[in-house]
């Protein structure tokens, strides 16, 4: 195809435009391929060579750009949620933060990807006869092993970080560990194993070796690119069930009357601020869901409809919010935007940019119903983290189901028989992403929510209400984030 090389354009025969696409060469590489091309007619063994190791280093550091982006959102997160939660509270939050990355990255090594993604190869379907170490996983040789764990790692902090939020201001630190462990090395990796996995009997991305009537659900598999269900669903399942057992914080809902009491975080600045980091890192999380470099058109599609989504989301929450006659602030419009990036996690590629915009408005109202209805409910989840990630992750796998484009199912994961029931196609591939939902839901509410149980049965989920009072800093983290005493006048005699 017609392109540009050190200023002449040529119409480069098949195997040099693999040879241009995946390599992005300088142009003094791509004259030189170029020159090889006119000389032989193809490309020579060296040659060929240069540009299939250019490719592999390229999708390496695709996967590790990715990793990197995403990874900053824990600094999002960790800004979100200290703005978000009461000053008394502000070092509580972080050190969950914080070790959601380092614990999260030792159990992710040992336990959780072995058995995400692990695939033993062969006849094997299960990852159980090896010990689960990553440098014991069969494709090592393979030239993304490293990059794609640091990738999915940063997937699996995530997840495990929704669920902090949820919890905030009375969860023992006890039971932060123990769920935490539990989520990252079992209940998040069996999702990623049915989903996203070469066996998973939902995934889109089994083995084309294998017979697909054995591993898929029907349809296309379950299209959830880059996460809406295995990601958001996951962590916004477990923070539901954590918010429900572990019950409201002390004062959140009037005794007698049941009425909501306000109880607004410390810092506007700094929940602003961690938004935009977290959209800023849903551009690693979306479009680096391609996994290889040479989808570039794919990544730059899923780039426009998060942004699209996101933008939608924020306005549309806000206008929600004004409507119902309440002055215009600042946390709807940030939780609107969060919610229309998780809507879009799971479709991003394969539908349009108008769609986008519509999955996004959808994801607003999604969002400002749920969090209406959990209060309604008397469920105190201080970041509306389970309205934001659950029932919009719902929302975004559901949204694949309806305004998935034929032609971009087809680019994606190659078949074009099953797409977007509201783009002409038959109900089958909507109703396998309910299947997915619901299977999704029903793991995680049931594993999470027997594993609160037992933490509170054993009188190890919530912090006493003495120590509530006081905030969590004085009474389990030697002191408060902030020196409020530095900021009293001097009294002078």
């Amino acid at each position: 195809r017609p392109t540009h090389v050190s200023g002449k354009d040529f119409n480069l025969s098949a195997e040099m435009s693999y040879a241009y696409n995946a390599t992005l060469t300088t142009d003094a590489n791509m004259a030189m391929l170029a020159a090889d091309v006119a000389a032989n007619g193809f490309l020579s063994a060296g040659n060929k060579d240069f540009a299939e190791t250019m490719e592999k280093n390229l999708d390496v550091l695709w996967l590790l750009f990715g990793a990197y982006l995403v990874f900053f959102m824990q600094a999002g997160f960790a800004l979100l949620e200290a703005g978000s939660v009461r000053a008394k509270n502000t070092k509580n939050i972080l050190l969950k933060n914080v070790l959601d990355a380092c614990l999260g990255g030792l159990i992710w090594w040992t336990i959780g990807y072995p058995i995400a993604l692990g695939d033993m190869g062969g006849d094997s379907k299960a990852n159980t006869a090896q010990p689960f170490f990553m440098d014991r996983i069969e494709g090592k040789g393979n030239h993304t092993y490293y990059a794609m764990w640091m990738f999915q790692w940063a997937f699996a902090a995530a997840a495990a970080t929704i669920v902090s939020g949820a919890v905030a201001e009375r969860c023992a630190f006890s039971a932060y560990l123990a769920y935490t462990f539990v989520l990252t090395g079992f209940i998040y990796p069996a999702v990623v194993y049915w989903c996203w996995g070469k066996y998973g009997f939902m995934s889109a991305w089994t083995d084309s070796s294998l017979p697909k009537p054995d591993n898929f659900v029907g349809g296309t598999g379950l299209i959830d690119f880059a996460g809406s269900g295995v990601v958001h669903m996951t962590g916004g399942a477990a923070a539901l069930m954590g918010a429900i057992i572990l019950g409201p914080r002390t004062g959140r809902f009037a005794p007698r009357t049941g009425e909501v009491q306000p109880m607004p975080g410390h810092s506007t600045v700094l929940a602003a601020l961690g938004t935009f980091i977290l959209w800023f890192g849903w551009y690693g999380f979306n479009p680096v869901s391609t996994l290889a470099f040479k989808y570039m058109q794919d990544a730059a599609r899923a780039a426009v409809t998060t942004t699209l989504s996101a933008c939608a989301g924020g306005a549309t929450t806000l206008a929600i919010h004004v409507a119902l006659k309440n002055p215009p602030d600042v946390s709807p419009a940030l939780n609107g935007i969060l919610a229309g990036l998780v809507s879009i996690t799971g479709p991003c590629p394969v539908v349009d940019p108008w769609a986008a915009v519509l999955i996004g408005c959808i994801g607003g109202f999604v969002y400002y119903g749920s969090s209406r209805l959990l209060l309604k409910l008397k469920v105190d989840d201080p970041l509306d983290a389970s309205p934001v990630h659950f029932f919009c992750g719902i929302w975004g796998v559901l949204a694949s189901g309806l305004f998935a484009r034929q032609e971009f199912v087809n680019g994606v994961y190659g078949t074009d028989k099953h797409y977007g029931v509201l783009m002409g196609a038959d109900g089958k591939q909507l109703g396998v992403q309910l299947i997915g939902v619901l299977v999704i839901a029903t793991w995680v509410c049931g594993l999470s929510g027997v594993l609160f149980m037992a933490l509170k049965f054993m009188k190890l989920l919530r912090v006493s209400a003495e120590d509530e009072d006081v905030g969590l800093d004085s009474s389990h983290h030697g002191g408060d984030a902030y020196n409020f005493a530095a900021s009293k006048p001097i009294q002078v005699a």
